[in-house]
């Protein structure tokens, strides 16, 4: 949190130009930290997650990663293919009634 208790926000630009400044022009984080106003900890974090994802790392409040979401879409299908399943099944049992 900043000195106003309000936590700051930085875009995804922001940070891939601060993990740049560390990883391509071979500053120390602290230094870079220290002129940015972030904290070095913070720094070290999203230099492993561009390592980790690249440029698809920092996508923004409310978008997903490629991975993050297919995941999405195949838990949502995973879903609607159980419920057609059960749907299916009590169809079966109410003509297998009918039947006798």
């Amino acid at each position: 949190m900043s000195a106003n208790g309000k936590r700051r926000n930085y875009d995804q630009a922001f940070k891939i130009e601060a993990v740049r400044l560390v990883t391509e022009e071979g500053r120390k984080v602290a230094q870079v930290a220290r002129e940015l106003g972030i904290n070095a900890n913070q720094l070290h974090r999203w230099k492993a997650k561009f390592a980790e994802d690249g440029l698809s790392a920092f996508p923004g409040k409310g978008n997903l990663t490629p991975e993050q979401e297919e995941l999405r879409k195949l838990r949502r299908e995973v879903f609607d293919l159980r419920e057609e399943r059960d749907i299916l099944k009590k169809a079966m049992a109410i003509f297998s009634d009918r039947r006798r």
